[in-house]
């Protein structure tokens, strides 16, 4: 039996700058339409095959985190990088990346002393963010509407939280968002549909790269072709607060994926 995702709410969708309403889904969104990253896996040498293929192929499945956890960071990075732009069958596994890594308790290699190692930071840091919901609203996070979860985190990027003073002094607010940032960056931009999405063909070994001068696009690039778009109604994302600064705020206009 066929099994469907139900459709992406259009309140969470990018919309048109123009008409206002949501956008389709795309599988493949960004400025490379007909581009493909593993059209290019014929000319990698087989280790490096294996290990791209095997990003889209065979995602790693859950080890690290319980079932209610991985729902829990599944939310908190669907904030975080928003992939609504995405068909479900095209939308980039972060959460497995992470917990693979804490499965595997892989580290940068050091440690802020204002900071618990990482697998302790991703544990607590659930029960301080219900707890800011919780203030907030009344609610634990999975249970509030998309536009709260976003003012909660928020509250957290902007290092102003209101709730759990208990976790915070164990541990950096800034720094903590900094790490959960970080992972959900490296886990998008590590898959080849990502670098679909930004027109990278992948690892240049062994061909390498021919065109160095000039900007020239190779010869299996596509050229870019630029669309623009609002942020989703049900999101706060079209104002930013640079992490630990003041009330300054600046707004981005229209006109990229992320």
């Amino acid at each position: 039996m066929k099994i469907t995702s139900p459709p992406i709410d259009s309140a969470l969708r990018p919309r048109d700058p123009m008409t206002q309403e949501a956008l389709e889904p795309r599988r493949q969104p960004g400025y490379y339409a007909g581009f493909s990253t593993l059209s290019q896996s014929p000319f990698w040498d087989e280790a490096t095959r294996y290990v791209v293929e095997k990003r889209v192929e065979d995602p790693p499945q859950r080890m690290f985190f319980s079932e209610e956890e991985w729902n829990f960071w599944q939310a908190v990075f669907g904030h975080l990088i928003p992939q609504t732009d995405r068909t479900p069958d095209r939308q980039i596994p972060i959460v497995a990346v992470l917990d693979g890594r804490l499965y595997r308790n892989e580290t940068a290699g050091y440690r802020y002393e204002d900071m618990p190692d990482d697998r302790t930071a991703y544990r607590i840091g659930i029960q301080a963010i219900d707890r800011e919901a919780e203030h907030r609203y009344g609610g634990k996070f999975l249970v509030l509407p998309f536009r709260q979860q976003d003012l909660v985190l928020q509250a957290i990027q902007q290092g102003k939280p209101e709730a759990a003073p208990e976790i915070w002094k164990t541990m950096s607010v800034i720094r903590f968002w900094q790490v959960i940032m970080g992972d959900a960056i490296d886990a998008y931009y590590a898959h080849p549909w990502a670098w679909d999405e930004i027109g990278f063909g992948g690892p240049a070994y062994p061909r390498a790269y021919t065109r160095l001068e000039r900007g020239e696009p190779e010869p299996w690039e596509v050229e870019e072709r630029r669309y623009e778009w609002l942020a989703p109604i049900a999101a706060v994302s079209d104002v930013v607060t640079p992490a630990g600064e003041e009330d300054t705020q600046s707004h981005h206009g229209s006109g990229g994926t992320h």
